[in-house]
Formats: C-alpha cells, structure tokens, sequence
C-alpha cells in the first residue's frame, strides 16, 4: 500500500495510478485506495500492466458483478470480456461521446478496458466530467434541466452496430428485451451525491415533456455542451496500459485517427446490490 502513488492529469479528470502490480491479488487496503481514486478523479489509468483475461476479470470483480454486454463481439474464451477490434474507426460508434449502456435498467458502474495491441500513431481516448458538465451550465439552463427528462434505447446504437457488422443481435429482439428508458438529464451520483449531466449521444434518443423542435434544440445543446475541453482529459495508450472509468459520471470519445490495428479487451462492471 505504501508503494501505491496517485499522479492526476488535470485538475477535474483523470490520475494514473502507480506502484500497483494487477496481476496480483490485492488487499482490500489498495482497492479501497483504487476505489477512492475513481471517485475523486473519475477515470484512473495504469501503466505497464500485462495482465491475462482471468486477471483482467478478477480486478474488476474487486469493483462490482461484471456485466456483460447485450451486444458486440466478445473474447471466444472468456465471453464476459467486450473485444473492440478496429483498423479503419472513422465514423465508429466510440467516436463519439457516450456512457456506456444507459438504455440498460441499470446501467453500469464502470469499464476497465486494456490495451491489448495499438498503432504506432493515434487511438487515443478522450474522457469527460459530467459533474463539471452539468455545474458550467448557467443556473438558468440548471434549473431548466433539472426538471427535465430524456428517454434513452439502444436502436440507433445497434442499428449502427449490425450494419458495421459488429453485432448479430436481432433489432426488433432487441428492442423487446430492452424497451425505451425514461430517465432524467440530470442525476445525483449514487456514491458522491454530486450532481451530472446524464444524456449521451449514443442512447439519448429525445427529451421528454417538451415540443420535438424543443427537444431537438436543448438536447443538441447539451450534447454538444459534453464535448467542451476545459473538463476533459486525453490519455495516450501503449500497449498493457489500463483504463478504468466511472460510468455514472463520465463520458468518452475514441479518437479516430489510426489506420493500424487497436485491440481493446473491455470488462464492465455493475453496482453491487
């Protein structure tokens, strides 16, 4: 534990972690340090770590039940691990500002994704406060979207998905397993109480209670409001590098601009009951 050292990146996002060996069993004294990083920092990333499939799951169990993704290629041997395998990504689904599955009853903690190969130049992964998102607003537009609602599914997602040959799932299958979500623009993080953003332009399909030109022009703002860099953080992989972001208060972008190979293994985790 004394080893363990926090280094952030900026101010509002982002740390790296060092002086931790994931290939080992840890303490419960270095997950709760891991635990309270994320907390304050929101994405925390680590170095260097050559960890197999079964450590890479045994780490994010330390963190919550593992959530497995409805949809996506998965790793033939451990089907619990999302495989993200791109050479070509302009236009992909991860190039553009999202949480990850918040059409889901309850979406997920968080994701710990590995570098398992990268290109030589470009991949990286730009993460996002969506606590900040939400405090830099006005306190007009605050008290506007406080009050608001936002229903979120997973059709043009998996729409995109099956025509990029990505999934294989049925879309009207899918749809019935997993119906429109009505949740609201802005929540209380369960651990922090803080209040964030909580709309993503992957599974926010439209506002809820207002005029479709209404809808059509608050929620562009906001979507668009996410991507402001003053509360972003860049990270730069390497090959073994580890990312590990809380879902519930973060969204992220995977920059487009590689024409190798990047292969990402991502586990997802859910809140403990």
């Amino acid at each position: 534990m004394s080893s363990l050292h926090i280094r952030p990146l900026t101010s509002d996002i982002g740390a790296e972690i060092y002086g931790v060996d994931l290939r080992e069993e840890l303490d419960a004294a270095v997950v709760a340090a891991i635990r309270r990083a994320l907390l304050d920092h929101l994405v925390v990333f680590f170095r260097d770590q050559a960890i197999t499939p079964d450590q890479h799951l045994a780490f994010a169990r330390r963190f919550g039940p593992i959530n497995v993704a409805p949809f996506g290629p998965k790793l033939d041997t451990h089907p619990a691990i999302t495989v993200l395998d791109q050479v070509a990504p302009v236009g992909g689904l991860a190039a553009r500002w999202h949480s990850d599955n918040t059409y889901m009853p309850n979406p997920p903690l968080g994701s710990v994704l590995r570098a398992v190969a990268m290109p030589e130049v470009g991949g990286d992964t730009c993460f996002a406060n969506m606590y900040k998102a939400y405090e830099e607003l006005s306190e007009p537009m605050r008290a506007l979207v406080d009050g608001l609602e936002a229903a979120h599914d997973l059709t043009y997602t998996l729409t995109r998905a099956i025509d990029e040959g990505l999934a294989r799932e049925h879309l009207e299958t899918m749809q019935s397993q997993y119906p429109e979500l009505i949740r609201p623009v802005v929540r209380a993080h369960p651990e922090t109480g803080r209040r964030a953003l909580f709309v993503n332009s992957n599974f926010t399909s439209r506002l809820v209670g207002v005029s479709e030109a209404e809808s059509s022009v608050l929620l562009s703002f906001l979507l668009n409001h996410v991507r402001s860099p003053e509360f972003q953080c860049r990270f730069r992989w390497a090959t073994d590098s580890i990312a590990f972001w809380d879902n519930r208060a973060v969204q992220h972008f995977a920059v487009p601009d590689y024409t190798e190979r990047r292969l990402m293994h991502r586990v997802t985790v859910d809140e403990w009951d």
